[in-house]
């Protein structure tokens, strides 16, 4: 330890602390030499205990702030920002916390909050860290202007880090070594640099700027994540970011995962004890000069001259009940700013700076509220959809012509969701059947081949099997192929979802995908139809935003989607799990592209893919007589055999066939099950 960091603790009653007893140590050693004093100084260094610090006590003793990286050089002082002390002691080994998320907004000082826990780490808890930037450039970037004047200007650190320029340092850009540990920087683009060491630190920063994989190996967050498993109750993952979209944002899903703590500060006039909401901030038409706060217990305004007050005395509050207790969260806006940085009055001005724009709007509300942009997209609430569900009077209704399905193959399941399709592509959900283990298990494979020669019972009383069955060959797709070419081309159409709206079709195909060794392509082979997923996502979308008649006699509009009251929340979420959004690329050009609200969203691909089938099978191009034949089929009644009766083999499917149409013009591929 450095003298400037020993100093004892008051309440210490150890000998090795009081050099008037060192004495009865060293008796009997012959000090009479040259240096002896040093030697003797160490050695009492060396013994005294480091002195029991939080990050928040070790950065108002020991932290200096270079002029290259702030605006306040000098000595750190926690009380210029007092939100920062309870998350740095978060960071504390004391700390039980293992995940601490902050989602902030810009210039509250958290980045500062993060290199004192590197200060920290490297003095007081040495041991493996690792820090992850967006990208390996921001990388060496914040090295060179942060990390470098961090170890530079605070002496604790720079004894205990040697310079760059020295042999055998162990100091490079990206690689800092000090006794008993070492700090790698690296982007989180780069895969090789998130999997190279243990870690018992992980320090991340900006991660809503993170790439979706790095080097399409995985979630950066995840794979950094990872590496800290060895150190179980002892590590320390420390998560900040300004967020950006809402359903996007990482940051805001690890806040929504922890207990969402707010900084509560009194109402210098009443006490009442509340954390700064945007909404509350008032000023006059015109005037952001005159912006105050309303206070939420009395409505008094509260000027900001009071703010530096009502931070000292406030507290981090707990907003959300958590299974996790090793995983908090805090939030705050750039409204608890401190005095001198981003003031009421600038806020107000940004603000209205930014509106009639929606890209101005999306970072007012990031950097100054610390809050996800809600876009305006293209996905129906499920809640309403939870509402509009109905009872059917069978598994297939009156309107039901023929059967699709969609399936979707996961890591540990397949699943499937059976649509029926009349008129004006009417549709309802009939069925929804999950198949466990997933493609490394054959017995996933029976199952779903068994599915295609299952039948479902019309409201007539015909029974309709599947017509097509579309499969997305985007996971395992050799087993796909596989698994389809076994099955023949008249009721399995492999398909694989492209995104883009600028197609000529929105199925096209087939390709024959089956190769001999020579590269000839085999025509009795799997053939692979590719969907245009945005195009019947937003079909799909528009479909769902129909308006039912109020009179119970009135036709339903062409397209309309029933959806079965047995459909719970989770499938009905999946069925509007993304929305449209418009991105701008680095030269200002727009385009629309679909996006994730949440992580999954099975319900609404299988939906896709049973649509393309229904596509494949031309349902798009039906004439009236193929319509007339459908429901010709589905009106024929079948004997229903008694519940008391032994099992019989069921009667050959009567509904739900898709017969050869007229001679001339396009064709229709009619199954040889079917004929």
């Amino acid at each position: 330890m450095s003298e400037s960091s020993s100093t004892p603790s008051q309440t210490s009653g150890s000998r090795l602390n009081d050099e008037e007893n060192t004495s009865d140590l060293t008796e009997g050693f012959d000090l009479a030499f040259d240096g002896a004093e040093d030697v003797l100084r160490a050695w009492r260094r060396g013994m005294r205990p480091d002195p029991d610090l939080t990050v928040s006590e070790w950065a108002d003793k020991h932290r200096k702030l270079s002029s290259r990286a702030s605006a306040e050089p000098g000595q750190y002082r926690t009380a210029r920002t007092p939100y920062l002390r309870a998350i740095m002691d978060a960071l504390s080994p004391n700390h039980p916390a293992q995940r601490i998320s902050f989602m902030k907004a810009a210039q509250v000082g958290a980045t500062e909050a993060g290199n004192n826990w590197v200060g920290f780490v490297i003095h007081h808890a040495p041991g493996p860290m690792l820090a992850v930037l967006p990208t390996v450039e921001m990388a060496k970037r914040t090295s060179r202007g942060r990390i470098d004047p961090l170890i530079e200007d605070s002496p604790a650190l720079k004894e205990r880090v040697q310079p760059a320029r020295s042999r055998d340092a162990g100091n490079s850009m990206l690689s800092k070594e000090f006794p008993g540990g070492i700090l790698v920087l690296t982007g989180a683009n780069s895969a090789t640099g998130l999997r190279s060491m243990p870690a018992r630190y992980v320090f991340l920063d900006e991660v809503d700027a993170y790439p979706a994989s790095a080097d399409e190996e995985g979630d950066p967050v995840s794979l950094a994540e990872a590496r800290t498993t060895t150190f179980a109750h002892r590590r320390k993952v420390f998560m900040v970011s300004t967020p950006t979209i809402r359903g996007l944002s990482r940051i805001e899903r690890e806040f929504e995962a922890s207990d969402q703590r707010r900084y509560f500060v009194p109402c210098p006039q009443c006490g009442h004890m509340q954390w700064l909401q945007f909404e509350r901030l008032r000023w006059d038409k015109g005037k952001p000069e005159t912006a105050a706060y309303a206070c939420e217990g009395c409505e008094a305004s509260i000027a900001e001259h009071h703010k530096t007050q009502m931070l000292e005395r406030g507290e981090w509050r707990a907003t959300a009940t958590i299974t996790d207790p090793n995983a908090i969260g805090f939030h705050l806006s750039a409204l608890y700013s401190p005095i001198g940085w981003k003031t009421w009055e600038q806020i107000a001005r940004d603000w209205l700076a930014a509106q009639g724009s929606d890209e101005m709007l999306r970072a007012a509300r990031n950097m100054l509220l610390g809050e996800t942009w809600v876009e305006s997209g293209d996905a129906p609430e499920w809640q309403r959809l939870a509402d509009r569900r109905e009872s059917f009077p069978a598994q297939v209704p009156l309107g039901g012509l023929f059967l699709t399905a969609g399936a979707d193959v996961q890591k540990d399941r397949i699943e499937v969701d059976v649509w029926a399709w009349g008129r004006g592509l009417e549709s309802w959900l009939v069925d929804h059947i999950v198949i466990p283990s997933g493609p490394g298990d054959p017995a996933c494979w029976q199952a779903l081949t068994d599915l295609l020669g299952q039948t479902w019972v019309h409201e007539n009383g015909a029974v309709m099997p599947l017509a097509k069955l579309a499969i997305d060959t985007g996971y395992e797709t050799s087993a796909v192929y596989a698994w389809a070419r076994a099955q023949g081309i008249a009721q399995v159409a492999p398909v694989k979802g492209l995104e883009g709206f600028n197609r000529a079709t929105p199925v096209s195909g087939p390709t024959f995908v089956d190769a001999t060794v020579n590269g000839r392509k085999l025509k009795r082979g799997a053939r692979l139809w590719t969907v245009a997923t945005a195009t019947f996502k937003a079909e799909t979308y528009r479909y769902l935003r129909i308006e039912r008649p109020s009179e119970p006699e009135a036709p339903v509009p062409a397209g309309t989607i029933h959806l079965p009251d047995w459909a719970d929340s989770e499938w009905l979420k999946q069925l509007v799990a993304e929305q449209l959004v418009t991105i701008r690329d680095r030269r200002g050009y727009a385009r629309q592209e679909w996006q994730k609200m949440r992580e999954r969203n099975e319900a609404l691909d299988t939906r896709i893919y049973a649509r393309a089938a229904a596509w494949i099978l031309g349902a798009d191009r039906f004439d009236e007589r193929m319509w007339r034949q459908l429901e010709k089929q589905a009106g024929v009644e079948t004997v229903v055999t008694s519940h008391t009766d032994a099992p019989e083999k069921p009667a050959e499917p009567q509904a739900g066939r898709i017969a050869t149409p007229r001679r001339r013009g396009w064709k229709i591929s009619t199954p040889k099950y079917m004929e």
